[in-house]
């Protein structure tokens, strides 16, 4: 089990820790004060924690290997550091009681289970908060859901349990410290529209992502590829330190879905957020992507499930069912939740929470509870569709293998181990699998308003063409031959 505290950032040491330092004593961390020069308090193993608004970093503890009888473990990670040299960390809810705590790689893929139909895949999400660094309210949201993850499953609570057991859930509760701070020094009062939105360089993050919808746009007239769309040569010279860590991350993971969370407005808004069209003054225009029906069940998902996102009107804006597509609202370039859709498997809606940018103290309760049941459904939604591994004929897995849905305009592809997911509405659709040097599998699946569908998809290694191979369906963890 672990539990986090909290310590103002004034006392967090200006070296951000190596990962290997975090992890040398694993029931608890010590952080060294830089100006009274005293330890910060020692977390006991299993201690429930209190939530300190605003004003904190993260300490973390992870379960000793020696005592084994934990089954759930939040880890902290440090995606990279930013210009300031703090740590942009994420914490990885992890089952302790599952195969796998690590994601699949070519080398350690994974582990195959005695009904090869039904491997232990389990879907990656995440959540990134603090983006725009005066934007405060979704990192303190993500820290609580943290702590609330921890405590529900301490508690045997069924739904989480579950959750938990059936999904790696990734949180980045600050994607912007730096941010952060300069609008944390004017605190809520204070605090200027603008004051810390960007990073310490005063660069708007989600202005900073390489730019490929006009790729995709151009492909889209030309019935090109739509998806996984490669990078500049020089990509990593052009963007920040904090979007640079992000990216990495995603190119580590095969994330399936996500939310980004943002303050300003409330409203859920879903892709594409650049307009097709040229900028007019004065003037938008609805960008959908091929998914727009998926996004915006996505999007109601969380709407309907907020306390009062779903009404409309809010902060002096109506936005109906309290959902609007990016470019509908107004139009952006180099987004990350477009990004997302466009270089990897993962699709991510942007959620505003709050009129106030930094709420103060006092309205964080009801915030929180505003948005729990939001933030939990929502993570549920990684659940739907249809969900497998691709091998070959002896059972080996194939990583980059494309799998197309008929009638959809985009693809996504299994990962480094076989494994994929495809977020689909429910109805049914034909499904193909296709990888080069192997013969492609197609067949038709039904997909309920339960969880996902699994399937299997194996490929025949002949290289000439021939019959299509043999397709095997799992339906409700039974299995179908055709």
């Amino acid at each position: 089990m672990c539990c986090f505290s909290t310590i103002p950032p004034s006392t967090f040491p200006a070296r951000p820790r190596r990962l290997s330092e975090e992890r040398q004593d694993v029931n608890s961390f010590r952080f060294r004060a830089k100006s009274q020069k005293q330890e910060a308090p020692v977390l006991g193993l299993g201690r429930v924690c209190s939530w300190h608004p605003h004003r904190h970093e993260i300490i973390f503890m992870v379960t000793s290997p020696a005592k084994q009888t934990e089954l759930f473990s939040n880890l902290v990670i440090l995606l990279g550091v930013t210009t300031e040299a703090r740590g942009i960390r994420m914490v990885q809810a992890v089952n302790l009681n599952s195969k796998r705590t690590a994601p699949p790689t070519a080398d350690t893929p994974w582990p195959l289970t005695s009904d090869l139909c039904i491997p232990p895949v389990e879907p990656e999400f995440k959540y990134v908060g603090n983006m725009h660094g005066n934007e405060v309210l979704g990192r303190e949201l993500l820290i609580q859901l943290a702590q609330f993850l921890c405590e529900e499953y301490r508690a045997g609570h069924q739904r989480i349990t579950q959750l938990i057991q059936d999904t790696r859930i990734h949180i980045l509760p600050s994607m912007n410290p730096d941010g952060y701070e300069v609008a944390a020094t004017q605190g809520p009062e204070f605090n200027g529209y603008l004051t810390g939105r960007g990073n310490s360089r005063d660069v708007d993050l989600n202005r900073n992502f390489p730019d490929l919808n006009a790729l995709m746009y151009y492909h889209e007239k030309n019935n090109g590829r739509n998806h996984h769309f490669p990078l500049p040569d020089n990509w990593e010279e052009q963007v920040e330190q904090e979007t640079l860590a992000v990216i990495k991350w995603m190119q580590n993971y095969n994330f399936v879905l996500s939310a980004n969370l943002h303050g300003g407005a409330v409203v859920a808004n879903y892709p594409f957020d650049k307009s097709r069209e040229p900028r007019i003054r004065g003037k938008t225009t609805y960008s959908a992507t091929p998914d727009d029906n998926l996004f915006k069940k996505l999007a109601k998902t969380y709407s309907y499930a907020h306390s009062w996102m779903h009404r409309g009107w809010n902060c002096g804006d109506y936005f109906e069912e309290g959902i609007t597509n990016g470019a509908g609202w107004y139009s952006l370039s180099k987004g990350m939740q477009d990004f997302n859709y466009l270089y990897t498997n993962c699709f991510e809606i942007t959620l505003e929470l709050s009129c106030d940018k930094f709420p103060p103290a006092s309205a964080l309760q009801r915030e929180w509870l505003g948005n729990r049941e939001a933030l939990v459904s929502y993570v549920e939604q990684v659940h739907h569709g249809i969900k497998g591994m691709v091998y070959d004929e002896n059972n080996n897995p194939i990583g980059g293998a494309v799998i197309s849905v008929s009638g959809i305009n985009h693809d996504i592809t299994s990962g480094v181990s076989g494994d994929y997911f495809r977020l689909l509405l429910p109805g049914t659709y034909t499904v193909k699998a296709s990888a080069p040097r192997y013969q492609p599998s197609t067949n038709v699946v039904t997909v309920g308003p339960a969880e996902a569908v699994q399937v299997r998809e194996p490929h025949s290694t002949s290289k000439a063409c021939g019959a299509s191979a043999v397709l095997a369906l799992c339906v409700n963890e039974k299995l179908l031959c055709t």
